[in-house]
Order: structure tokens, then sequence, then C-alpha cells
């Protein structure tokens, strides 16, 4: 077996790929043996038909196709592992057979996507807006109040329903007369105020008591997911069954060792404080960080190949599906659900595949003009944080990560490294900006100073532009 390389426009090469005779004649073989029992041959018994008797009655492609099946994948995967030592191979294989024919050679192309080359701009020095991360009193408030809410005891009244009860229902929904699949529901918990049914359903249950047996009107959103409901009235049948409350707990000492592992409601506050500060600044990291890529990545010139974003969009696709399985649900399911297809969904997440892609090329670039390397004490201190995070063992983690995957923590190492010093190396306006306003008050509080010539007025003037 041997290849050759074709390079093309745009990032672009293609493979082309010859596997000796023998090898096609032997998968021509495999595909008959495959096959057979399913081929019906009067006079022979299932299984039987000899293979030269098949391939006169029905020509001798009758197996071609199979067997290109059975060559392809291990034919391109070998040439990919040597091909991709002189080639940054970045996409699928888009394949096509060129010549299939007994006795000859059997060749086939794979075209396929090459990183790209891009045009860094600038990534030192990149201005970022400053992100405030001061706690106010309200948020405080805030969380603890939805602590509040979550520690709440649900308990059964004997009063009409209000905003914010729970009530038991039984419903039942109808449309022009008919019921409908989906439409019914027995002794199902609906929170009022959560506008979790559509229309005004849960509104008009207000004031309601319990045994009360009403019909709601509703009309179905024009873009509901069930389109022979979409846009139509419809009425429920509702019957109210049990009517419950949240009832408050004080915020008390007694609420916070409820809540925490605090005796008092000042200590249990100023937790709340520290856990809100700690995520600000961990979002104003991610935030900056995100910022001072994109300035990066818009400064660049960046082209990318479409299999190549092509690729990447399935991928993305393939990870969300395996994140629905986990969940106990199949994409399938997700789709006919949300009336999703994959058509649709692989547009919806291409921008973020082509965000994802940029953001790759522009950190590889930035690791490599900074001759950023990844040590192996780096890459011990991350498969042990990978050990601590799931309670494993650093060898087991080792033995499950294997090779490869420890090249793709290398990988991972060395685009957050680029990040941080993109980061570190980054301008925050309003810091800037806020240091030179506090320089000026302390100057003004100050003794007085002699007065600026001309020219120190038009540098100061070019340094205000330059900043803003």
């Amino acid at each position: 077996m041997g290849y050759k390389v074709e390079k093309l426009e745009g990032s672009m090469a293609k493979l082309i790929i010859d596997v000796s005779a023998e090898e096609f004649d032997a998968a021509c073989e495999k595909a008959y043996q495959k096959n057979k029992k399913r081929i019906s041959v009067p006079g022979f018994r299932a299984g039987k038909v000899p293979k030269a008797m098949i391939e006169k009655m029905y020509g001798k492609e009758v197996f071609y196709e199979d067997a290109a099946n059975i060559i392809i994948p291990d034919a391109y995967e070998k040439t990919y592992d040597e091909a991709v030592k002189e080639l940054d191979i970045v996409s699928a294989p888009k394949i096509e057979v060129v010549e299939m024919e007994a006795g000859k050679p059997f060749v086939f192309s794979a075209e396929v996507a090459l990183k790209p080359e891009i045009k860094l701009g600038k990534y030192k020095g990149v201005e970022i807006e400053k992100i405030d991360t001061e706690v106010t009193e309200d948020e405080v408030n805030e969380a603890i109040e939805k602590e509040r809410q979550n520690a709440a005891r649900i308990v059964s009244v004997e009063r009409p329903v209000k905003t914010g009860d729970t009530v038991t229902i039984d419903f039942e929904g109808f449309v022009d007369g008919v019921a409908f699949e989906g439409g019914k529901g027995e002794n199902y918990n609906l929170e009022i105020g959560s506008h979790s049914f559509i229309d005004t359903f849960e509104d008009q249950i207000v004031g309601k008591n319990i045994d009360d047996e009403l019909d709601v009107n509703v009309t179905f959103p024009e873009n509901y997911q069930a389109a022979e409901l979409a846009g139509k009235p419809a009425v429920f049948k509702v019957k109210i069954h049990e009517i419950k409350e949240k009832q408050l707990a004080e915020l008390d000492d007694d609420f916070a060792s409820d809540v925490s592992s605090y005796d008092t409601f000042a200590e249990y506050k100023e937790s709340v404080k520290k856990n809100l500060s700690d995520k600000k600044a961990d979002d104003a990291k991610k935030q900056k960080e995100d910022a001072a890529v994109n300035a990066i990545i818009e400064d660049s010139e960046i082209e990318i190949p479409e299999m190549m974003l092509a690729t990447q969009q399935r991928e993305m696709l393939d990870e969300f599906a395996q994140r629905l399985r986990y969940q106990g649900m199949s994409i399938d399911q997700y789709f006919k659900y949300t009336g999703m297809n994959p058509e649709i969904m692989m547009e919806q997440i291409k921008p973020q595949a082509e965000q994802k892609i940029k953001t790759q090329l522009v950190l590889e670039a930035v690791a490599k003009a900074e001759n950023i390397e990844v040590t192996d004490d780096d890459v011990e201190a991350e498969i042990k944080k990978i050990a601590d995070n799931y309670k494993m063992e650093v060898e087991k983690v080792k033995e499950t990560l294997g090779a490869g995957n420890e090249d793709a923590i290398k990988k991972d190492i060395a685009m957050q490294k680029a990040i941080d010093f993109i980061t570190e190396n980054a301008k925050e306006k309003a810091a800037k900006k806020a240091a030179k306003k506090a320089k000026v008050e302390t100057a003004e509080e100050g003794e007085a100073k002699p007065k600026k010539t001309a020219k120190a007025k038009k540098e100061e003037a070019a340094e205000e532009k330059t900043e803003e």
C-alpha cells in the first residue's frame, strides 16, 4: 500500500491511496463470505453458491462496493498515521473511489482539510473592559432569599388559590371538543405563577377553591412544538384537589444553622457574601480571558476550511448527544420533543464551532510565538488534579488516559498557559482611567503644580486619546 499527497488551495489536500490487487481480491472474498447466505440460486443450498457462479450471474462488480467498504477504513487509518507526520489533518476525509477493477490495485482518494496558517494580530497588551466584582447588599439579600424559598415548608391550606401556591389538579385538554394527545394529567402539582403552563392557564386558577371544577380557556402559541396544536384555542377541564402554600422561616440564627454550618445569621450572611465574591471573581476571570482572546481573533486573519468547520460541528453534536445519554435521553428523542433535526442543530451550532476553532488556532499561535512549553511536572500536576477530582490513584488515572490522552492534556495545558500570558499582559481600560483620575485628584489636593507647557499638554492629550 502506498500514497501520494496533492496540495490544494484553501488549506486542503488530497491523499491518493492505492491498495494492492491482492488485498483487493482478498476484500472481495470477504465480501462474498459475508453475503453468500443471502444469495439464492436455483440448484444450490443457501450459502453454498460458488463465488464464480454469483459473479457470472451478476457480474464481477457484485462484491466491489462491500470490498471497498472493507478496505477503505483500514487503509485510510494506516495512511493517516503516516501522513499526519507531514500534514496537520483537521477534518474527517471525503472519500472517492478512483479505480476499482479485478486484478488491479484499488485506488481511492481522501480529501482532507489541513490546519490553516493564520496571520496573528496583536496579542500583547490588548485592551479589555475592567469587570466590576463588587458584591452589593442587594445581591447578598437576594441569594439569602433564594435559600429561604428553597428551605420553605410546604403546607396544605383551605382558602382560595393565590399566586405562589402549589395546587394539585387533574386536567384534560380539548381542541374543537376533541381530547388531544399529551393533554391529560392526574394529581399534577402546579406552582401558580411559574408560567410552566401555556398562556393564562395558571392565572385562571387563582381565586378558586378545593374541589372546584372549572374550564380553563387558552390559546396555543403560533410556534408551539406540536404543529397540529399551534395557534389553536383549547379548553382544559380542571379539578382542584389540594392547595399548598410556602411557609418561610424567619431570617435568624435558627435559619442560619438549618441551611448552613454556621451558628449565627451574621456568620452565614458573611459566608454568602464571600461565596458570591469568589464566584464573581471566577466569572470575571473567565470573561477577561474571553474578551482578550476575542480581541486577538478580531485582529487576526483566519480562514477556516469548510471541512474543518463541518468536522467541529459534528464533534459538538456528538458531545451533546453523549450528554443527553448520561441523562437517560437519546438524541432522537430530543429531536422529537423539540421539533429539531440534525440539519437545523448543525446550523445553530455553526457560530460556536467557528469560534471554538478560531480560539484554538489563536492560542496555538500565541504559544508558538512565545515558545510556551509544557514540562513533565506540568503534566504530573494536571493528572494529580484529575485524580483528586475523581478520587482516584494517580497511576490509575495514567493507565485510564493512555499515551494519546496525555498528549491532549499537554495541548490543553499549553492553551491555558497561552490564555494566562494573554490576560496577564492585557490592559484594563477602566482600571487605567481610574488610576489616572486618582493621580489627578491627588495632585489637586497637594501643593500647586507648575503650569504645563504647550508641549506637555499636547503629549498628555495624545496619551488620553490613545487610552480611549
